[in-house]
């Protein structure tokens, strides 16, 4: 586990990130900071993090060249980090086993977490499955029914699922509950959130665990290509995915960084969950970043066909390399992502989230305008299973 090495004073990005909380939480947040701490400097917690995510989780996740994807696109080479093969199906697994390990340290038996998609409380349950932790998950009602086979595997692991009726009854609400249950029991329970937002230190923490990924990449592009890729292309919704493998790269100005928001419907309020490209710095769920909000400041409606996108904010390392122009954000329509969603299924084999389906959208299109000895990898954040009912849904009964 590479420790941080791009954290600022305190949590902050430039001038995001932070602590917005209650009271309430300073307590618990300054623990988790402390455990943190002790963690990065003990080298048993460093092993046993490693041992687990190679024997347990199934890393390194192969780097696969797409041929016949890369032959649609008709421009660069593309490659796929394939973290759709790691255990349970997507790259939540690495950050819930690191903080399943901080809260054993903090000696709490009870853990809550919020999730959309369904990956990151699939993810959570499985880690509580393995450390023998209490799990209880809270899950936007809207996002029970397009990612039922998801919850299902969330009880099976032993967890218990908290439907949220409130609000548009997605992400941001089953979040919203989360936070209160863990105001009321602080005392014994954790939070694992489930991407880099929130308040200090849980930023910078996921993204920690979540490294791992861009550290993989850079070696094996170096033993595969011979050299660093010319692009990678992620999917942000909070952004845990593209912060990991975006994180190693940043010091090298030839690699260009590319996130792929929710385009949704359209670009109009309501209709989207393009934070970065149509939000305004505000806080929300305890830091300060950029937030996509109305007229009088309340946090949007948004929408995507993909749960996981389904956010109104992102993490505030995010909203500082949007800022910085490190980074280049862009937004990928419903329609275009499901496209890549069957482009993918039909050429490599490989059917991807509808999430990674806005990142393969966004490379097709990259990768185009790109020359034949370049190469572009794509981070497959996670693979399609949970999403086929609604991808039918959406697409109409394949014949």
């Amino acid at each position: 586990m590479s420790m941080d090495t791009h954290d600022q004073a305190a949590g902050w990005f430039g001038e995001f990130g932070g602590r917005y909380v209650p009271e309430t939480l300073v307590a618990a947040l300054d623990q988790l900071e402390e455990a943190w701490a002790d963690a990065k400097a003990d080298p048993k917690f460093d092993a046993e993090f490693n041992d687990l995510l190679r024997d347990y989780v199934g890393r390194p996740t192969p780097l696969t060249h797409a041929p016949r994807l890369t032959a649609h696109a008709g421009g660069a080479s593309i490659w796929l980090k394939r973290e759709d093969l790691a255990h349970t199906g997507a790259h939540k697994i690495n950050n819930t086993i690191g903080q399943a390990l901080l809260t054993r340290r903090m000696g709490k038996q009870r853990v809550i977490a919020e999730t959309g998609a369904g990956q990151h409380g699939v993810a959570t349950a499985t880690a509580c499955a393995r450390f023998g932790l209490e799990c209880e998950v809270y899950m936007g009602a809207e996002d029970v029914r397009r990612q039922s086979l998801n919850v299902f595997r969330m009880k099976l692991l032993g967890a218990k699922v908290n439907v949220v009726e409130d609000g548009s009854r997605t992400l941001k609400d089953a979040t919203n509950a989360a936070m209160r249950n863990w105001m009321e029991t602080v005392d014994h329970t954790h939070y694992i959130i489930g991407s880099v937002v929130g308040p200090h230190p849980f930023p910078s923490l996921v993204r920690t665990f979540q490294s791992v990924i861009g550290r993989e990449t850079r070696t094996q592009c170096m033993d595969m290509l011979g050299r660093l890729p010319d692009r990678i292309v992620a999917c942000v919704g909070g952004g845990s995915n593209a912060a990991g493998i975006f994180c190693e790269f940043i010091e090298d100005p030839d690699v260009a960084l590319v996130g792929i928001e929710a385009g949704g419907r359209s670009d109009q309020p309501g209709d989207h969950a393009s934070t970065l490209v149509h939000g305004e710095p505000g806080v929300l769920h305890g830091s300060r970043s950029i937030v996509l909000q109305d007229s009088d400041g309340q946090t949007s409606v948004v929408h995507s066909c993909s749960a996981g996108l389904d956010y109104p904010g992102v993490g505030p390392e995010h909203a500082h390399w949007h800022a910085s122009g490190r980074v280049d954000y862009r937004s990928v329509p419903d329609a275009k992502a499901i496209e890549a969603f069957c482009l993918l299924s039909e050429l490599e084999g490989c059917i991807p989230a509808l999430e990674s389906a806005h990142a393969i959208a966004g490379a097709i299109e990259d990768a185009k305008s790109m020359a034949p000895d370049q190469h572009l990898v794509i981070n497959l954040s996670g693979r399609g299973d949970k999403d086929a009912e609604e991808a039918r849904r959406l697409l109409g009964d394949l014949d």
